[in-house]
């Protein structure tokens, strides 16, 4: 992917500001194009990124049959993306576990994965199936179960304001997708507190 156009992202921000009244060049906005444009090289940080390929290589680990367990859970995994719909962030937690085939990986390789695909303009739900596939194809596990919990600032700060609303997304694959076994596993990630 090329490099992010902050250029582009400056000008952009500066005819914004002037669409909605302001002006770009008084002394508290004229550096705001400029910092509107370091943040959207965070924010979009993951286009282009394949985060499946973030499972193989360093953040393998070897292990025998005995020591994979049957499930890996991580809970609570900060993630911030930004609405395609309407260019607000939305943030919330990612619960990922997986049951392990052949490999297992770092845990922090699996938080890598959602915060690369969460940098990109998504969709709540397509973000889920996103973290899905990038396991399954990545680690080829036995099953995956991604289970997102978010605020939309498109539902808490504009329209209906919802302040206090959140959003709840499941994607399965595998052994996860029967439905004992993904209700086990939402059972484990509720189970804490």
């Amino acid at each position: 992917m090329p490099p992010i156009d902050t250029g582009r992202i400056e000008a952009a921000v500066a005819e914004l500001l002037a669409a909605i009244g302001e002006d770009p060049t008084r002394s508290g906005l004229a550096d705001t194009p400029h910092r509107v444009a370091e943040s959207y090289g965070e924010f979009f940080a993951g286009v282009g990124v394949d985060a499946a390929a973030l499972l193989s290589g360093d953040g393998e680990l070897e292990s025998a049959e005995g020591e994979r367990g049957e499930l890996v859970l991580l809970r609570d995994i900060q993630f911030r993306s930004m609405c395609e719909h309407h260019l607000l962030p939305f943030t919330g937690v990612a619960h990922v576990g997986y049951v392990p085939a052949d490999r297992i990986v770092g845990l922090g390789t699996i938080a890598r994965v959602v915060e690369t695909i969460s940098s990109r303009l998504q969709l709540q739900e397509r973000l889920a199936e996103e973290i899905a596939d990038a396991l399954v194809e990545g680690l080829a596990p036995d099953g995956v179960l991604v289970v997102l919990d978010a605020a939309h600032g498109c539902v808490t700060t504009r329209g209906v304001r919802q302040q206090l609303s959140t959003t709840l997304t499941v994607a399965s694959r595998g052994s996860l997708g029967d439905p004992a076994a993904r209700a086990e596993a939402i059972t484990l990630i509720g189970s804490h507190g």
